[in-house]
């Protein structure tokens, strides 16, 4: 290799360093150093049987917060996902109980249902002007009103077919897995190759500006929840089809859960600025973690404080950044 070569190649390295976001860089270093420490202290984490399963198991948090991140890159936030979940679960199991005709028709119409109210939602935060965080705390508090009100104990069941969903294979790979990866390409898509996309960026960056621009707010904040609705919605589903039946408290926790890895993956809570890759890091890196920690026998309490130290410092570092940029 000659020297004017070398220097090329350094050149092309550099460039594409730069390239790459520092909250991507810091993530990606993270998963590494956790993937160094949990081999050096369990002889069970680096092993193909404990990535399939943790794979398997990220599911339901990764779809959840595909849906949060498009929220929180409008500069909003949706408390509601975890009661939607929960609505879902037991309308799921309830309406299909056990019946396999149902199970179509009826997945169908409660991710449809989990779009409709995430578009009142969207359509509520923008024309009364209420922060987001109000309008989705408030439309949380219905939706588990709602589910109690259908049920206070799990209800209905689903056939066996149906836990494929969750527990059917391809090559060895989870399903359900492979199908929260497919979401996530198509929400790259839709959030760099469309029209919509463009637009969920510059309501975040500058909601004033992309008015300006011709941009309709209002549409662009009712699609961004809608779609976090349906998304929550088809989380709830999944849940079902992995447990075998609804239950009214289980989305409980999933409102701060889904936060997590969309601010340790890079996107900011202002808005405008972010993506879906570092979401995907950030689950798997929450997931890793969380594994880690049950292998070492770790309370869940202790869990719950390192989650929120996590968040925190999270939040911090990107505030700052913002700031800087």
């Amino acid at each position: 290799m000659t020297t004017e070569t070398a220097v090329t190649q350094s050149r092309s390295w550099s460039w594409w360093i730069r390239r790459v976001p520092l909250s991507l860089m810091v993530v990606v270093t993270l998963l590494l150093l956790l993937l160094v420490t949990g081999t050096a202290l369990s002889d069970r984490f680096a092993t193909s049987r404990n990535f399939f399963n943790v794979f398997q198991q990220a599911t339901s948090l990764g779809i959840v917060s595909l849906g949060q991140t498009l929220v929180v890159l409008t500069g909003g936030i949706d408390l509601s996902v975890g009661a939607m979940i929960s609505l879902t679960s037991n309308l799921t199991s309830g309406l299909i109980n056990g019946e396999p005709q149902r199970v179509l028709p009826v997945v169908i119409g409660v991710i449809a249902l989990g779009a409709a109210i995430g578009y009142i939602n969207g359509l509520l935060t923008h024309y009364l002007r209420i922060h987001p965080l109000i309008v989705t705390l408030g439309m949380a508090s219905i939706l588990q009103g709602v589910t109690l009100l259908y049920s206070l104990a799990p209800a209905g069941k689903v056939t066996p077919e149906f836990q494929a969903l969750a527990y059917g294979r391809v090559l060895g790979v989870s399903i359900g897995g492979l199908l929260m990866l497919g979401l996530f390409v198509l929400a790259a898509i839709f959030l760099h190759l469309t029209r919509t996309g463009n637009a969920i960026f510059a309501v975040g960056g500058d909601p004033r500006g992309a008015h300006l621009l011709g941009i309709s707010v209002a549409r662009t904040l009712a699609i961004t929840y809608s779609l976090s609705g349906a998304l929550a919605a088809f989380t709830g589903v999944y849940l079902v089809s992995r447990m075998g039946g609804g239950d009214p408290w289980r989305g409980e926790g999933f409102e701060l859960a889904s936060i997590t890895p969309v601010v340790v993956g890079g996107t900011i809570l202002a808005g405008g600025r972010g993506g879906v890759l570092g979401t995907l890091l950030g689950v798997y890196l929450i997931s890793l973690l969380n594994n880690l920690l049950n292998f070492l026998d770790v309370s869940t309490f202790y869990q719950w404080i390192i989650q929120g130290l996590i968040i925190i410092t999270a939040v911090a570092i990107n505030t700052e950044r913002g700031k800087k940029t």
